[in-house]
């Protein structure tokens, strides 16, 4: 995989943010010539994602670093597997060290999270997806977690598609006209609405919108608009979706469940470097 030049120069950010005036601590203690070899360690069990990262990080620290995956992108890791050999400088092993541990923890939380939600929705038509509740900066790498854990993305950006949500709807002036003023404007695109009882569902479907956002609904309302909706318009669930409800949800028969926690809440997992003095 290789990596774009907006992650390659995110990568560069954290690397000036950890070490622009250089790491002072090995100059003062590890030769010039010192070579090592040193292994990235799960300390835990979780599913890995971001090792690509990794490899740009080393890339931009040291070309002269080299290092073997073993393991797959998407794979889940059990507890003391090495993930990786990294040959290279002393010095550059460690310059590289805690940025790229800093992405792979937390890509591989993502991921890790996101596999869960997709277990426990025991759904194969109900996808898991993201939202845009990510580390400003960061949403790529994000996203890609979210994939690498059996998630969807959802749009990427603003720019990405037309998701009329409640503001858009008070100052446009009700969900039927921003429909109307939307699909004048750029009728190819699917447009979705926001929505958070069944008279606005109604109204929604009435405006012709593509897709449905049911926002924080309960079981019951949820229910009751799958049956409104008779498969005209897909649905998305939104808001008060736990790895406890996702499995009652996806069994209403909703098409989409949207999960900010994916982003905005994993857990980076535990993963460790170890160095192994080569000479």
């Amino acid at each position: 995989m290789s990596v774009d030049l907006f992650v390659a120069g995110t990568i560069r950010r954290a690397l000036m943010e950890d070490a622009g005036c250089g790491d002072i601590t090995s100059q003062l203690t590890i030769s010039e010539d010192s070579h090592s070899l040193a292994d990235f360690v799960a300390k835990e069990s979780f599913v890995l994602a971001g090792m690509p990262y990794v490899q740009e990080v080393f890339s931009q620290v040291d070309p002269a670093v080299e290092i073997k995956v073993f393991k797959k992108e998407g794979s889940k890791i059990k507890s003391g597997s090495v993930l990786a050999e990294l040959s290279g400088r002393t010095r550059s092993l460690l310059l590289g060290e805690r940025v790229a541990l800093n992405i792979l923890q937390r890509v591989s939380g993502i991921a890790t999270l996101t596999s869960s939600y997709v277990s426990n929705s025991k759904s194969k038509s109900a996808r898991i997806t993201d939202t845009r509740k990510t580390s400003p900066g960061l949403r790529a790498l994000e996203k890609y977690g979210v994939r690498m854990g059996g998630g969807w993305n959802h749009r990427f950006g603003l720019s990405d598609g037309v998701l009329i949500k409640d503001n858009h709807i008070a100052a446009s002036g009700g969900i039927a006209k921003a429909v109307a003023l939307a699909r004048k404007a750029h009728h190819l695109l699917k447009i979705e609405v926001e929505v958070t009882t069944l008279d606005e569902l109604h109204e929604a479907l009435g405006a012709g919108a593509d897709v449905i956002m049911l926002d924080n609904m309960g079981l019951d309302e949820i229910r009751r608009a799958v049956g409104v909706n008779r498969k005209r318009a897909l649905l998305e669930v939104s808001g008060g979706v736990s790895l406890d409800t996702v499995e009652q949800i996806a069994a209403t028969g909703v098409d989409i469940i949207s999960v900010g926690a994916l982003t905005h809440s994993a857990r980076a997992v535990d993963i460790s470097m170890k160095i192994r003095k080569k000479g």
